[in-house]
């Protein structure tokens, strides 16, 4: 059985939850290998939605095994609350929620840490959530981080809480001049949440590598997106994981000789959220129709995302770093009232044109895009289920897509829900899983 990784080919926001949600009926497994409760998938099923923050999106699937991995770093209140509500709303989560006992824990001063930082960065701020993710892997690096093991031995967690609290306490009052934490107060805290997570932690990677060897099949769930990446991304305008495939792999403990596929997931157009560099960016009344047509706000901040067009440097180079097999399209219809649609083919840097993803901050800084522009459909596309019902000019924007690219297109949504969307026959998707075609129409 085939073990696919699905990764958000830009900044994020892709619609990854969907596609997971989508595919998930025919795997046994979907783990989440990086992030923490920074990022929301957001799925739609029927009138419900969903805003997953560190849950796996299968599971919203009945029977459908969900893997918080290690490379992933939990907010336990955020995730306690995440679990409490998909239990008011009768998802079952004994038995099929699975939680690393080597995923790092977001500790209280690591939000704390996170927006004192980013007060004083002023211009170079990073526009980080705020949720202490990334200081939370700075102490994943630098080896004085909390697991969620240590949750379930009082003296050594109380012993490496002493530590960092001393430490983090230094920091806050004498670098930012914020407010400091007790032990006592965050040690007690972390007990209760330690009594309601206890029985869902576990040596997840030695459970998947029994699945896979009895024959389960494996979806791995990023978060964020390749230009996100701490080593592959728009450095420093990034998140602080390894948000490609090949972090699937480190943040599973399952070996890429396992790995069969990856699938990338992007928009018709394209979003970012914070700052950084985003050259196919946006101005005016464009950006806000494009932005009211895709509700582009972010689902854990609210924010409103910026929006561009596509960008075809980055889509190959999203295909080169993660070796994309395929890719999903989604919000294909939030284009549908375009009189033209651009495409970016290249960046006009100082009277040259680049082909290729330029990884170098200053050159990204002055990039400016050289477009292609293409007629709009100016027609409705929202709901469609088949391929060839779409409009000729809907059609050859795709297939100019799947040029720049070099991949095929396996999937096109065309709406929120799990039926609006148009599956592409003869795709690496349908190889891998062949019953998919069974199950949309």
């Amino acid at each position: 059985m085939p073990n696919i990784v699905v990764v958000g080919a830009q900044w994020g926001d892709e619609g990854k939850g969907k596609v997971v949600d989508v595919i998930t009926p025919h795997v046994n497994v979907v783990v989440r290998y990086q992030g923490g409760n920074n990022a929301g998938h957001t799925v739609v099923v029927g009138r419900e939605k969903y805003v997953l923050h560190s849950i796996p999106s299968g599971i919203l699937h009945p029977g459908c095994r969900c893997v918080v991995g290690c490379g992933v770093v939990v907010d336990p209140g955020s995730l306690i609350e995440e679990m409490e509500s998909l239990v008011q709303r009768g998802v079952t989560l004994d038995g099929n929620l699975f939680i690393s006992k080597n995923a790092h824990l977001i500790m209280p001063y690591h939000p704390a840490l996170d927006r004192a930082s980013e007060a004083k960065l002023g211009k170079r701020r990073i526009g980080t959530t705020g949720k202490g993710v990334g200081p939370a892997y700075v102490d994943k690096a630098a080896r004085v981080g909390i697991r969620m093991a240590d949750l379930l031995n009082e003296a050594l967690f109380r012993e490496k809480l002493e530590l960092n609290v001393a430490q983090k306490n230094r920091l806050l009052r004498e670098i930012y001049d914020a407010q400091t934490f007790t032990v006592e107060e965050i040690l007690n805290q972390y007990l209760r949440y330690a009594g309601w997570l206890a029985p869902y932690i576990t040596d997840t990677a030695l459970l998947l590598s029994k699945w896979i060897d009895s024959g389960y099949s494996v979806l791995f769930e990023g978060a964020q997106g390749t230009m996100l990446d701490i080593d592959h991304g728009t450095y420093p305008y990034i998140t602080s994981s390894s948000t490609t495939a090949g972090g699937a792999a480190t943040g599973t403990g399952v070996p890429p000789t396992r790995l069969h596929g990856v699938l990338g997931v992007s928009k018709a157009y394209a979003t970012r959220v914070g700052g950084g560099p985003f050259p196919t960016e946006m101005q005016g009344a464009i950006a806000e129709h494009i932005r009211g047509r895709g509700n582009e706000y972010g689902a854990t901040t609210g924010r409103p995302r910026r929006c561009g067009w596509f960008d075809g440097i980055v889509a190959r180079y999203a295909v080169r770093v993660n070796g994309l097999d395929t890719v999903a399209l989604t919000k294909l219809d939030v284009l549908d009232q375009c009189e033209t649609v651009k495409v970016c083919v290249g960046y006009r840097y100082r009277g040259d044109v680049l082909t290729e993803f330029p990884e170098d901050e200053t050159v990204m800084a002055e990039a400016v895009p050289v477009y292609e522009e293409l007629s709009g459909w100016l027609a409705p596309t929202g709901g469609f289920q088949l391929e060839a019902e779409l409009p000729a000019k809907a059609r050859q924007y795709l297939a100019r897509l799947e040029e720049l690219t070099g991949v095929p297109l396996c999937l096109i949504s065309t709406g929120p829900q799990r039926a609006e969307t148009i599956l592409v026959e003869d795709s690496p998707l349908t190889r891998w899983f062949p019953s998919v075609r069974s199950s949309l129409p």
